[in-house]
Parts: structure tokens; sequence; C-alpha cells
């Protein structure tokens, strides 16, 4: 929205408008606790999503206690209109496997929760493991991130003053 004004009230396209870049099968990644919220680490419960420095164990628990139903595994789209945790879980595993929904829906229609929850989490940690391993070396390396802070600030400083000074022409108050 400020990049919009800046650029209409200077009759200017000094700032890009971002553009939505979230593609695939589980655009909108919801909570392990309900369905119809979306997965958020502002939410009370830790166990309502996976976080990126959680450990095989601890997500494995984590989707092995994600709210279900009694019911099995549908076939058809149709039948997941009033199961959204159902619908979550299957867009989770549709796009960690990088398959399309409805493959994944035959896939495992008719399956009990409790073995496509095991499916589940062992797809997940081996996508998550890898990155939770390499976070959690980083985090205790406080010397290579502090480096990595300093590098990344010089960086923006260098690439700011340049933007600031091109801002300062565009709205007049820098006369070059």
């Amino acid at each position: 929205d400020i990049a919009g004004a800046f650029n209409q009230t200077f009759n200017s396209n000094f700032f890009p408008l971002p553009e939505p870049q979230i593609f695939g099968e589980a655009t909108r990644v919801m909570s392990l606790r309900n369905g119809k919220n979306k997965m958020s680490k502002s939410d009370e419960s830790d166990y309502s999503r996976i976080n990126i420095t959680d450990n095989k164990d601890l997500i494995n628990l984590k989707i092995q206690k994600a709210k279900t139903d009694p019911h099995p595994l549908p076939s058809k789209k149709e039948e997941l209109e009033n199961r959204p945790e159902a619908a979550n879980l299957l867009g989770i595993y549709s796009a960690l496997k990088d398959e399309k929904f409805d493959v994944v829906m035959k896939e495992m229609s008719g399956k009990d929760f409790s073995s496509f929850k095991k499916l589940l989490a062992d797809l997940t940690i081996s996508k998550i493991e890898p990155i939770s391993k390499k976070m959690n070396d980083y985090l205790k390396n406080k010397d290579y991130l502090k480096k990595i802070l300093k590098d990344g600030r010089e960086k923006a400083n260098d690439i700011s003053s340049k933007n600031l000074l091109e801002i300062k022409k565009i709205i007049g108050l820098l006369i070059i």
C-alpha cells in the first residue's frame, strides 16, 4: 500500500509492487488443532503448528495429536466440506509430497487417521528435520550469526543510502 501510494503521489515507479508468490497445493496451511484457523506461531498451543526448530520426536507427536474425526479419509473433495481438519492434513501431505491433492485423496481414500498420520509424520520429518538441524546448529553459533547480521547491515546500508538519495530527488528534497 505504501509503495503504491508513493508511486502514485510522485508519478513514479520507484517502488516495485509486490506480487503474491504462493503456489501449489497448500497455499494456506491451517492449524493442527483447529482446521478452520490458519497455522500461526502466535497461537497459544505449540501443538497447533510445526516449528522450523522442532526435532523429529516433537514433529511426530504434534502430527499424532493433530485434531481429526473418527471417519476414514474420503475419496472425493465434496466429502471434505465439513471436515476441515481432514482437508488440512491431506493438503499438508499433498504439498510436502509435491503431488496433486486429487491424487493424494485417491491414494489415501479409506485409510484411518492413525495410519495416515504415521505417513504424514514420516514425510514431514523427512522435509523439516534437515532444516531444523541446520537451524539449531546456526542458533548454537552466536559468533557466526553476529557476522551474518553485521554483513547484512552493511549491505543494507549501502543499498538504502542509494535508494534514499533517489527518493529525495523524486520528492524534491534534493535538487541536482
